[in-house]
């Protein structure tokens, strides 16, 4: 399908594995110029390697949760590439955090998570925000417990769910420029973090991996774990100006899990 973002500039975060790397390659095939983040710098080569074939790709590596390489990331943005049309606020990750975890570290691995998956987004953003063009648009990744919840990952349920807030507050404070803010709420997608959380709960509840996971999907309409590629399209309508109209919204993509 085709959604109109030929020769646009595009950024994603968290573009080397998971839900990013399904991103950047179906944004590669809109044709678009297009910016990898991410502070795998292996994994980053080897994506840009596999998508630079036929379009323009920049691999940019660099660890968002540290304020003097987001300032050299927006740096070498402005030097390389130029102004930005869309910005993917994909970086992030998640595991668990029960309450009763013991380690002397617990809070720090809390903190950590938080500041991975929100506070990167908001320096990302911030600087960045000088390059992006007037009438941009961007896309905040939250999850599925970003408006529901679930027990032993509060830290990643926080996050999310923070995401949602500054999604809707940055929709209101960008409007000037008329820049879209939206979110977008994955279910179950198979990465790496997610099969580290299947494998936590199974861990947890002493079931199988099999039965978890069955347990799992059998909340979704269609109970089927999705891939990357299965939910690259409300990113790339979100991006296009087929969603002109959408600013401060969050668009579930979880086969039904979650109906709102």
């Amino acid at each position: 399908m085709h959604f109109g973002l030929d020769g646009r500039t595009v950024v994603v975060t968290g573009a080397a594995t998971g839900i990013g790397r399904g991103l950047a390659e179906a944004f590669a095939q809109q044709r678009v110029r297009l910016v990898i983040v991410d502070r795998d710098a292996a994994r980053l080569e080897a994506a840009r390697d596999a998508l630079s074939a036929h379009i323009e790709v920049h691999a940019l590596a660099a660890d968002l949760n540290d304020d003097a390489a987001v300032a050299t990331l927006a740096a070498a943005v402005a030097a390389q590439i130029g102004d930005v049309d869309v910005l993917v606020n994909n970086a992030g990750t998640e595991y668990a955090t029960p309450l009763a975890d013991a380690r002397p570290d617990f809070m720090a691995r809390w903190q950590w998570l938080i500041d991975n998956n929100l506070h990167s987004m908001v320096r990302v953003t911030r600087a960045l925000l000088p390059h992006v063009r007037d009438g941009a648009s961007i896309v905040n990744q939250s999850s599925l417990w970003g408006l529901s919840a679930v027990g032993e990952y509060s830290a990643y349920v926080a996050s999310k769910h923070a995401v949602l807030g500054l999604t809707r507050s940055l929709a209101w404070e960008l409007a000037p420029r008329r820049i879209r803010v939206n979110a977008v709420c994955p279910g179950w997608v198979r990465t790496e973090a997610s099969m580290r959380s299947l494998d936590q709960m199974v861990e947890a509840t002493g079931g199988s991996r099999d039965a978890v996971l069955a347990q799992i999907l059998s909340h979704q309409v269609f109970p089927t774990l999705l891939e990357p590629a299965d939910i690259a399209g409300p990113y790339l309508f979100l991006a296009s100006d087929a969603s002109a109209c959408l600013t401060g919204q969050a668009i579930v993509a979880s086969n039904g899990d979650l109906m709102h």
